[in-house]
Order: C-alpha cells, then structure tokens, then sequence
C-alpha cells in the first residue's frame, strides 16, 4: 500500500496532487463514506492522466483480494449501464471515481487512502506496519443484467446467494427467528455515517443457537465478506472475531425480486445488505467495523505508544 500510493502522488501533477494529497487530520474528509453519486474529497480519476489513473486503480488493488477487485471493477463498468438506460441524463461515466491520499505515506505517521464513487467506497488506513481495514462498500445498479432470463451482469451474486443459502439452511423455525421485519428498510441502517453502531436491534437469530448446517452457512456468509479483504487482513478479522456470537437477522419477504435487507452483527462487526428497488435490482453491501472502521483500532494503539514513549 505504501509504495502504491507513493507511486499515484508521484504520477500527479500540482493541481491534481493538491487535491488527492490531503493532511491526515484532516478528519471529516478522512472519516467519509459516501456511496451516492455526488462529489466527494479528492482528485477525479476522470481528470488524471494515464500514469495517474493506472496509479489509483493499483492501489485500490492493494485494498481488496483478487475476487473482490473484479466485483469492484464491474461495479465501475455499471456506470456505463445505468448512463445508457437513462439516456445520458444524468452523465454518469467510469471515470466519476475519486482517490485521496491522507497524510504522507513514506512518513512515520499514520496515513491512510480511499477510493470512493458511486457504489463504490474502500478506505484503508495504515499505521506503522498495521493496517486497518474498513469500511468497504460495494453496490451494483443493476444488480442482475440478463439475457433470455440468464444472468450477463451480477457483480455482487454471491452476497445474494450465500444469504439465501443460510434462509433456505435455517429451516422454518430458524426463518422465524432471523426475519425480524416484514418490510425492508429504505437503505442499509449505517448508511452514509461515519460512525456504526454497534447492537442494531432486533438482532435476530444467535449463532451459538443454530445447528451446525445452519452456523457453517453463516460461516460461509461472513467469510465471503471478510475475503473481500486481502488474505493477510482477511485471515487476522477472521481470527479476531473468532469467538464472537454472531447473529443475523433478515428483513422483508424472502422471496427473490423483492424488497429485502440483511445483516450480520457481532464483537467489532457489521455486514449490511439490502436490494430495496420494487423489482429487487439495486444491490447495497458494506462490511464495517463499528469501533475501528477509519484506523480508530490501530490509531488508538499508535496513540498508546507514543504515549508509552514519552514517559520513559
């Protein structure tokens, strides 16, 4: 990561560098999710050069696992989708994606990075060797382009299905218990908000109450969301929430191509998705940390040690 951004501000020039290269306390940029098409801090991956561009796509790279950078690169190309069947209205177009760098990643502080666009938010922060990942939004609009009823397009396919895979696992009485609502909600609960809480209510169904077919397929269900990650960060979340009770609830009718919602909540974890259009075609997932999404975890260490340090 730290090469990868030294290697985007270097390919920048003075205008574009001024707004990609940002002070690291500069926190209500920093601590910024925004997954809706409007501007945000940094410099548009439109307006860069070649070199520039390339620079950003590689480090968003360094931020997700092989699968979940496809799945990032499709959620882009849907811009072109959505402009077409709007007719151009609205302009939408791949390059409508921004990237800042917040501090100096070859410095001896903290820094972090974000790529952010339409449906698209990924933010890492590093501190020393320690990297804090989170949030990681990903949503596609269209969810699901077919042809001759066979899916062309579905960038976030197995959120849906792992999902469905667990409500069909559950059984009738399990259902009971994680379909806490009748109805979806609007959007996912965290929305836009720098800040997630922790313990959003009904939590649903416990894991340390289902069988063991029904605790593998929420296994399966929270390892496909840690594995966005890169295996090294992957496997250290896994660990960490290891032994937490995790719970899952499910809101809206269960049936496809309706309105639904899910989420997955345990020690230090959200994962959100919701599909919430009429013909369920509009996808929203994020995996956040509540009280370490934007490096608060490492951050609050660094802080530690430094502290440590003066006093000797």
């Amino acid at each position: 990561m730290r090469s990868a951004a030294a290697a985007l501000l270097a390919a920048l020039d003075g205008a574009q560098l001024k707004l990609a290269a940002l002070p690291f306390a500069a926190a209500g940029a920093r601590r910024w999710l925004e997954y809706r098409p409007l501007r945000r801090p940094g410099a548009c991956v439109a307006e860069l050069g070649i070199a520039g561009r390339t620079a950003a796509f590689r480090l968003l790279a360094t931020g997700l696992s092989g699968h979940a950078y496809a799945q990032a690169l499709g959620v882009v190309a849907l811009e072109e989708v959505l402009d077409r069947r709007e007719g151009g209205q609205l302009g939408r177009h791949m390059g409508d994606y921004w990237v800042s760098v917040f501090g100096d990643p070859d410095g001896g502080g903290p820094w972090s990075w974000r790529f952010e666009g339409h449906h698209l938010s990924v933010t890492m922060t590093v501190a020393g060797d320690e990297v804090s990942p989170g949030p990681v939004f990903l949503g596609a609009n269209p969810a699901c382009v077919s042809y001759a009823g066979r899916p062309v397009s579905r960038p976030l396919a197995p959120e849906e299905d792992l999902a469905r895979a667990l409500l069909d696992a559950l059984g009738p009485s399990g259902r009971g218990a994680a379909v806490v609502a009748r109805q979806a909600p609007g959007d996912i609960r965290s929305g836009t908000s720098p800040r997630a809480a922790e313990g959003i209510a009904p939590l649903g169904v416990a894991a340390s109450r289902l069988g063991p077919g029904p605790r593998a397929a929420l296994g399966q269900l929270v390892g496909l969301y840690l594995d966005r990650l890169p295996a090294s960060l992957a496997a250290r979340e896994a660990a960490r929430i290891a032994a937490a009770d995790l719970h899952f609830a499910w809101e809206g009718p269960v049936t496809p191509g309706t309105r639904h919602y899910y989420r997955v909540q345990g020690d230090d974890l959200l994962i959100e998705y919701d599909n919430t259009t009429d013909d369920g075609n509009h996808a929203h997932t994020v995996l956040r940390r509540p009280r370490s999404d934007f490096g608060e975890d490492i951050l609050a260490e660094h802080h530690r040690e430094e502290r440590h340090a003066g006093n000797r």
